[in-house]
């Protein structure tokens, strides 16, 4: 598909935009089973129950976009956090490493038009919702309730991207809460950080209570459910360090039993598969229709080469600040979707495979090719190191629990002694976290949340990332992106609301 050009996303025209159309869509069948539409978008009114679910399926689409979960996403995260590293400058990205962002160069404004064309696609179907409901159209519910909780993920990571952590400086700017159809002359302007999260807590209890049902408890592959909910409500927490609450949640989606934990045996072989035990909340790829090929995150994180493919040119691949993390155990499972990369001296198993299918063979997740392997956002193991966190931290604290939580997933390091309520730490938990999320988007926001310092290897060329000192912490100003000079033209009012730096 091809995309919609950014400019007309821009707030000086999305009000217009969201009142002409309702949805961006595929196509009229369901997300998971959806024909290609020879790369044209499809507009369509929303006048019952099975044209929201035909809108819904739209957003989705719109998550798998490269600048968003189908690629930057995740390498935003763990470029920035110092897991991933680049071999050579101008392959692609480099910035998302070496921090070279301006307000008029690498602004990587795609993360906003992107975020916010989701949030103009569900506000159109909460607002069509709320006007079928009125005329006694029921069944609405579960739509209504997946709308609010993926409202609540896209501002949860737009504010994470473009607002500083909520635990550092919440009264400093956000991004504007838009959660209505607009005038066409409106021009929002920046919320807070706290203003943000308090709409994305507002958005989660919204969805709870819609999804809190038989239904809506049921494990929906490609949507998002109860369950995804709750995952998400205890990632929230987690930032905001609600420990309690985030436990909570945590804790109901781990007793519920409706996921289950892969075995060791079992994890290396998950990510050939689609909609596994583990996965909460999982994104169908689909090959001519969302499948990046060449530009997919599987591309960029495989090694340059691979196996005579002249064009996979291993953009990213691991630093040695991971690998010797991951090096603990040399029989860690999770060194069963890393391969070897383009360096010699020493060679490395820097490449990873996990969008591939797990494995150098490149097996994918039994489509037609192999970078079209589905994006699994929110996975069982995440929860149960979210447990472990909050556990330690909750107003009455409880090691014990917080080091079970974290050996179900330090299984994976079969030579690594278990943790115990005397040797449990965060530095334990933040280790295990890298090692099982790696390539997942997770590191940076992580290391920022904790006021760590992030240590950055580029020793393969002289790659400057912002200071010869190769590390940064929280009070770096590039730690958040600016606003593009794009978006300022079109809406002058947040011109004055630009980050300190920029």
């Amino acid at each position: 598909m091809k995309d919609i050009n950014e400019r007309q996303l821009r707030f000086r025209i999305l009000p217009l935009f969201l009142m002409i159309i309702s949805s961006i869509v595929s196509s009229c069948q369901g997300f998971l089973d959806m024909e290609p539409t020879n790369s044209k978008r499809v507009f369509v009114s929303i006048n019952s129950v099975s044209d929201a679910k035909t809108a819904m399926n739209g957003v989705l689409r719109e998550m798998t976009s490269d600048s968003y979960y189908g690629r930057n996403f995740f390498i935003y995260g763990d470029a920035k956090g110092g897991d991933l590293t680049i071999y050579a400058n101008g392959r692609g990205l480099d910035d998302l490493y070496t921090f070279n962002h301006s307000a008029t160069s690498s602004s990587y404004d795609g993360f906003w038009s992107t975020g916010y064309n989701c949030i103009l696609q569900l506000n159109n179907i909460l607002t069509n919702i709320d006007r079928l409901k009125k005329t006694g159209i029921e069944g609405l519910e579960q739509l209504e309730g997946e709308s609010y909780t993926l409202r609540a993920l896209v501002y949860f990571d737009l504010v994470r991207l473009y607002g500083l952590p909520y635990n550092y400086k919440k009264d400093s700017y956000g991004v504007p809460n838009v959660t209505t159809l607009l005038s066409s002359s409106a021009q929002p302007i920046r919320n807070t950080v706290e203003e943000n999260y308090k709409q994305i807590l507002s958005d989660l209890e919204q969805g709870e209570k819609l999804l809190d049902t038989a239904k809506g408890k049921t494990k929906n592959n490609g949507y998002i459910n109860y369950y995804g909910n709750l995952a998400e409500q205890a990632r929230v927490k987690l930032y905001m360090e609600d420990y309690d609450g985030a436990l909570a949640a945590a804790k109901e989606v781990i007793d519920a039993g409706v996921y289950k934990l892969y075995t060791p045996d079992e994890w290396v072989g998950s990510w050939s598969k689609q909609f596994g035990t583990e996965s909460i909340f999982e994104l169908g790829i689909f090959p001519n229709e969302a499948d990046l090929g060449k530009s997919s995150l599987g591309y960029y994180l495989m090694q340059t080469k691979h196996n005579g493919i002249s064009n996979a040119m291993g953009w990213f691949l691991a630093s040695d600040y991971f690998l010797n993390r991951l090096g603990q155990d040399s029989t860690d499972v999770r060194w069963g979707v890393m391969g070897m990369d383009e360096s010699e001296n020493p060679k490395r198993l820097g490449s990873c495979y996990k969008y591939m299918g797990g494995s150098v063979d490149m097996p994918g997740d039994g489509k037609s090719t192999a970078t079209a392997v589905n994006i699994k956002v929110i996975r069982l193991s995440e929860i149960y190191l979210i447990a472990a966190e909050a556990s330690l931290h909750s107003s009455t604290p409880d090691k014990t629990a917080a080091a079970n939580y974290l050996n179900a997933i330090r299984k994976r390091s079969p030579h690594l002694p278990q943790a115990t309520a005397s040797t449990i730490t965060d530095d334990i938990i933040m280790d295990e976290r890298s090692k099982e999320l790696f390539g997942e988007g997770q590191r940076f926001f992580d290391m920022i949340r904790k006021n760590r310092t992030i240590i950055f290897n580029d020793d393969f060329q002289d790659v400057a990332v912002h200071t010869r000192e190769k590390s940064i912490d929280r009070s770096f100003y590039k730690i958040i992106l600016p606003i593009s000079q794009d978006e300022i033209n079109a809406n002058p009012t947040i011109a004055k609301q630009q980050n300190k730096g920029y």
